[in-house]
């Protein structure tokens, strides 16, 4: 047990993970922990592939989905790297264990009409929340940034000199993001109710209308409720925002490799999942273009 709390630190304190993140390791850690007392009387250090593949069997029969399965890998393939790094194994029981393949996932999103129809023509009263709202959902397609990276935003990371934002990323990593005029303006004069409203209590750039930091549950709700009035797709999420963010970019001729600096991927392969969703949109443009297309 001792050794897993000081993976956790590793992974917080040095790799920077963030609190969901480990929360998610944390539990997987346990539940295998546990599975390897109760089923054989050992330790993490004494398993060896088999176990692993036993737990895995036994995991997917009580309902978890082969996606889920993996994630739990992850996590022990992570304990046990480090686990190896430390001395504290000889082998890495994890090097014969295979994930589980799974169909990738074409992600949801907006139509352009949609958007155009979520920030030109939905009526945001002058309030300080409305106006706040209609800034966050601009920034969530303006910039594709994550959720958690919206909500740890700081007045100080807008730059309107370059027009641009500094988002921390996972890992806090930093990237920066440009920013349109008309975004640029619209967060502009949202800053000056901030400061009216609260004045200069908090460096936070989205505070609630109590002037506290914003929490996830909230910003959902807040999406979700705008989102209902110009789609009906079933996912209402602020994520859904970031993949109409670069699907869009992605149909209008937007580089690949540009999009995953803005999107703040570590792997490309992350970002090619936009290019399934653009099929539809490449069939477009092959038969106007094909001299037989018509």
């Amino acid at each position: 047990m001792q050794n897993i709390l000081a993976f956790l630190n590793y992974l917080q304190y040095e790799k920077r993970y963030s609190p969901h993140t480990l929360v998610a390791y944390k539990t997987d850690l346990f539940q295998f922990n546990d599975y390897v007392i109760e089923q054989y009387e050992s330790s993490l250090f004494l398993v060896g592939s088999t176990t692993i593949r036993s737990w895995m069997m036994t995991v997917i029969e009580l309902g978890c989905s082969k996606r889920s399965l993996n994630r739990k890998l992850t996590s022990l393939r992570q304990f046990y790297k480090y686990s190896l790094r430390n001395d504290l194994i000889s082998a890495d029981p994890m090097s014969r264990v295979v994930s589980m393949k799974v169909n990738k996932l074409i992600p949801s999103f907006l139509s352009k009409e949609e958007m155009n129809n979520l920030l030109e023509k939905i009526e945001f009263p002058n309030d300080y929340e409305a106006q706040r709202d209609k800034v966050i959902l601009e920034m969530f397609y303006s910039t594709g940034i994550r959720l958690s990276e919206l909500i740890n935003l700081k007045i100080s990371d807008v730059d309107y000199g370059c027009q641009q934002i500094k988002v921390f990323g996972k890992r806090s990593k930093e990237r920066i993001i440009p920013l349109l005029a008309s975004h640029l303006k619209n967060v502009e004069n949202y800053v000056q109710t901030h400061r009216n409203e609260f004045g200069r209590q908090s460096d936070y750039l989205f505070l609630t209308k109590k002037g506290n930091v914003l929490y996830p549950k909230l910003v959902y709700r807040m999406v979700n409720t705008y989102l209902s009035e110009v789609t009906g797709v079933k996912q209402k999420s602020p994520h859904i925002l970031r993949h109409a963010f670069a699907t869009h970019m992605l149909n209008d001729g937007a580089d690949l490799n540009a999009i995953k600096e803005i999107l703040g991927h570590s792997s490309l392969t992350s970002t090619q999942i936009y290019t399934r969703s653009s099929a539809e949109r490449l069939k477009e443009i092959y038969k106007q273009a094909h001299p037989r297309g018509n």
